[in-house]
């Protein structure tokens, strides 16, 4: 009996002390539950729309178009819009084809700047071009195309044989 006497007072002690903790939990554990089905719930609902987006993915081929274009390319700020290139590539095309007049120096600032413009023209558009590697005939080989790749992804250059533009009557 002495045994049972002396688990009795240290067990009784115990849940004295124990007794706040435990009508605490009790009182609290509607707010653990509750919280635990909003975790649930929201776990639920980001994977059906992950499951949604991967099918709009497929759907769309969007795998396959993020690696033809580098998105990134659209948010710097380093380079002009592509407007811009487009406009400068078809007043700087235009210079190329009448430059037989000019000096040596000035045709190759000329080309230097188309060929810059190209470049950065074929980054934006995620176009693969080799203009720095290449000089001489492959050089112009390699800049016309580059030219018939960047309007066949929608950007309009003149073409040698367009000859003056005339203006709307």
């Amino acid at each position: 009996m002495a045994i049972v006497h002396t688990f009795a007072l240290p067990l009784a002690l115990l849940a004295v002390v124990c007794l706040p903790a435990a009508v605490a939990a009790l009182i609290c554990v509607d707010e653990l539950i509750d919280r635990f089905a909003c975790w649930v719930a929201d776990r639920r609902d980001s994977r059906r729309l992950r499951r949604a987006i991967n099918r709009l993915d497929r759907a769309f081929e969007v795998d396959a178009l993020a690696r033809e274009v580098d998105l990134t390319e659209f948010d710097r700020v380093d380079h002009p819009a592509i407007e811009r290139i487009a406009a400068d590539l078809r007043r700087l095309g235009d210079q190329r084809l009448g430059i037989a007049g000019r000096s040596r120096l000035w045709q190759d600032a000329v080309l230097e700047a188309y060929d810059d413009r190209l470049r950065l023209a074929s980054r934006c558009l995620g176009v693969a071009e080799h203009l720095g590697d290449l000089d001489g005939v492959d050089l112009e080989i390699e800049r016309l195309r580059v030219e018939g790749e960047l309007q066949a992804a929608g950007l309009i250059l003149p073409s040698p044989q367009a000859g003056p533009r005339q203006g709307s009557s």
